[in-house]
């Protein structure tokens, strides 16, 4: 049975020399073959900060402090589903990436924002190219709503 309430997912931008690292998904299920930033969903009891930490020690084998994460934006979407993902920046990590669950992550990526593959999820693309000032909530897919608002 789906827990009740909107499906909200957490992201995590990790910045190097002016790439960031996306993830190539595979055998999820949802959106495979694509890439995205790595993340995941928040679970019953944990925060926003909570679920990147707990995500990148699954996901990339990263150690982070929840202080050392800061939210850059929020993208309420209608996709299958009402959705709500909240993009944070990395501020420093401990650790070198890694697919450290290769049964859902094939390929790692340093990309230049610029020149993001073009087989990138579409609302991932569009928070990340997001030029307006941080913290911003960008809502995507809503026939009566702008496509951007800043709070």
């Amino acid at each position: 049975m789906a827990p009740p309430g909107i499906p909200t997912g957490v992201h995590v931008i990790f910045e190097r020399a002016g790439k960031v690292l996306l993830m190539r998904r595979c055998n999820t299920g949802f959106f495979d073959g694509l890439f995205s930033l790595p993340g995941g969903h928040i679970e019953p009891g944990e925060s926003v900060r909570e679920t990147a930490v707990r995500e990148m020690r699954e996901e990339l084998g990263l150690n982070l402090s929840a202080h050392a994460l800061e939210l850059v934006g929020v993208v309420h979407r209608r996709s299958d589903t009402n959705r709500i993902d909240f993009f944070l920046r990395a501020m420093r990590w401990r650790g070198e990436p890694e697919r450290a669950e290769p049964q859902k992550c094939d390929a790692l990526l340093w990309a230049e924002v610029s020149d993001l593959p073009g087989n990138t999820v579409d609302y991932v693309c569009q928070a990340l190219m997001e030029s307006r000032p941080s913290p911003w909530v960008v809502e995507a897919g809503w026939s009566d709503a702008p496509d951007y608002l800043v709070y």
